[in-house]
């Protein structure tokens, strides 16, 4: 069994993950959440037992347990990253459901979340933070930076390259080869059949800036 995790985030992400890593056989400490109204509850039998920033929870992490960062905003996500590199010396592990698919020569980096039925193709790199909903498929050699969220059941081609902070939403499918820059979106349901400039808004078949 690996070390226990501390979850910080309780919300819908934080339940995700605590299913994750149930479902692996690790034992979760407890969850950390900015809300207030949330201390003191338990989901699924483990407490929310306080605010993220408090030390008296974060001494724990890097010493009898690990992390994990459950927050889909991605500026709130980055600043837990960076409180836990800094307070505590920490990277967040990957929380990843036993029914993903992740090929041996897939490359993974650290702090990302694969939900049920990903699948992650020979050769292609996940990168730090990244969030992948139920059933995404990632084929061989995609390329997916840092910050990256891609929606349930969506389809990232081969060879696809992902800019960091980049938003796919649920159902997208994107073309072989095509280039997505940095802190893009994709519509929900859009098929992407060519280049996304950093910062664009794409939506629809085939997918136009909006």
């Amino acid at each position: 069994m690996e070390n226990p995790v501390m979850i910080i985030g309780a919300g819908g992400l934080g339940k995700a993950a605590l299913d994750i890593f149930q479902s692996n056989g690790i034992l979760v400490y407890g969850l950390l959440d900015y809300d207030k109204k949330l201390h003191g509850a338990e989901i699924n039998d483990v407490v929310v037992m306080g605010d993220p920033e408090d030390d008296g929870f974060l001494k724990y992490i890097g010493k009898k347990c690990q992390a994990f960062v459950a927050l889909e905003n991605n500026q709130e996500r980055k600043a837990i990253v960076d409180l836990l590199k800094t307070r505590r010396k920490v990277m967040p592990i990957n929380a990843i459901h036993p029914s993903a698919f992740i090929s041996s020569t897939a490359q993974m980096s650290q702090g990302s979340f694969i939900n049920a039925g990903v699948s992650v193709g020979a050769f292609a790199k996940i990168g730090n933070h990244c969030i992948i909903h139920s059933k995404a498929t990632i084929e061989h050699q995609a390329q997916l930076s840092d910050y990256i969220q891609v929606g349930a059941g969506s389809i990232i081609n081969s060879g696809v390259v992902i800019g960091e902070g980049s938003f796919i939403g649920s159902g997208v499918t994107v073309v072989s080869g095509v280039k997505i820059g940095k802190n893009a979106s994709v519509g929900a349901g859009s098929v992407v059949i060519g280049d996304v400039k950093n910062g664009q808004t794409v939506f629809g078949n085939p997918a136009k800036s909006v």
